[in-house]
């Protein structure tokens, strides 16, 4: 959502959709870049429509042609051309007793940020077949919030903290924290074996791929982008050790693949898993992926250090519980 005011259009009597706006940028949505505000604003229009839109002239900012990379400015005038929109679909049912629990999983709220342990099973969002993930649990859970927008994401097997923001500008400042890496983030996982203690750095370059089915699977690969994350053991177990791991990079499933690619697959992970590890998996009767968002540091202008912390999950607990006994 972005908090625009729109002037008077070509005509009144046609909806929206149909017909050309202008819309005056605010502070809140200054310095967003104008290719994420046409694809925010326009929703549904495909982007290569929206770049050539750019291309044409048909999109200006007052009154000028602009580059798709442009920082929109408090004041300026955006037009928008009449592109064709999918109808708004209804918004999915979402079952109360997911809003009810969410409500409980708050870990932090002020003006400006929501902090959620997320609860494992999850997705961050709908689509692929899901009607509704965590950001709209949270719309229907704050229906008067003008603004709630992921930071970062989790993968849906993974609990733990994530960040929403409720103001644009937060959004921009904390996505240039991560670009920057000055956001400190901690995950507690759990791999079957004895993980060795001088091996403190997985370096490894990773490559997405889609399978025929859709699904998508990451893979160490040379052609791939760098990929760093750091281990530590936080403590053995029988069979088993307990891993603190800090990515330092932010590629999609790369505590899991870096951890495949050590030799010691996270428990509970049924994407990348060799059979001792899932076979360990179940001795110990886990039934989901033992990795948990464990903790954020990071600052705000004129805010304290944040220093957030999310204990482990009780399922997950009482299985380490199990294997200590």
């Amino acid at each position: 959502m972005t908090w625009l005011v729109p002037l008077m259009s070509d005509s009144p009597d046609i909806t929206p959709a149909r017909h050309t706006r202008h819309l005056t940028v605010d502070e809140n949505t200054a310095g967003q870049r104008l290719d994420n505000f046409l694809i925010r604003e326009l929703k549904g229009v495909p982007r290569t429509r929206l770049y050539r839109a750019l291309r044409k002239g048909e999109v200006r900012v007052n009154k000028g042609r602009v580059r798709a990379d442009y920082r929109l400015v408090t004041g300026d005038l955006v037009r928008l051309p009449p592109l064709h929109q999918p109808a708004a679909s209804a918004p999915p049912s979402i079952p109360l007793k997911q809003v009810d629990q969410l409500s409980r999983q708050i870990v932090y709220e002020d003006d400006d940020l929501l902090v959620i342990d997320k609860p494992s099973g999850l997705a961050v969002h709908g689509g692929s077949g899901l009607s509704f993930g965590l950001i709209e649990c949270l719309r229907k859970m704050r229906p008067e919030a003008r603004y709630l927008e992921l930071v970062h994401r989790l993968d849906r097997d993974t609990s733990g903290l994530i960040l929403i923001a409720k103001r644009a500008a937060i959004l921009r400042e904390l996505h240039r924290q991560l670009r920057e890496k000055h956001i400190d983030k901690r995950y507690l996982a759990l791999v079957a074996g004895k993980w060795p203690r001088a091996m403190r750095v997985v370096d490894a370059p990773l490559e997405k791929n889609f399978l025929q089915s859709g699904e998508r699977m990451v893979r160490v690969s040379r052609g791939g982008k760098r990929a760093i994350t750091e281990f530590s053991v936080v403590e053995r177990l029988e069979g088993a050790t307990l891993l603190e791991a800090r990515p330092i990079t932010g590629r999609t499933h790369q505590i899991r693949v870096h951890a495949q690619h050590a030799g010691f697959p996270l428990l509970g992970d049924d994407k990348y898993s060799d059979d001792r590890t899932e076979s360990f998996a179940r001795q110990i009767r886990l039934k989901r992926l033992f990795l948990h968002a464990a903790s954020l540091r990071f600052s705000l202008p004129d805010k304290v250090e944040m220093n957030l912390q999310a204990p482990l999950d009780p399922s997950l607990e009482i299985i380490l519980e199990n294997i200590r006994k």
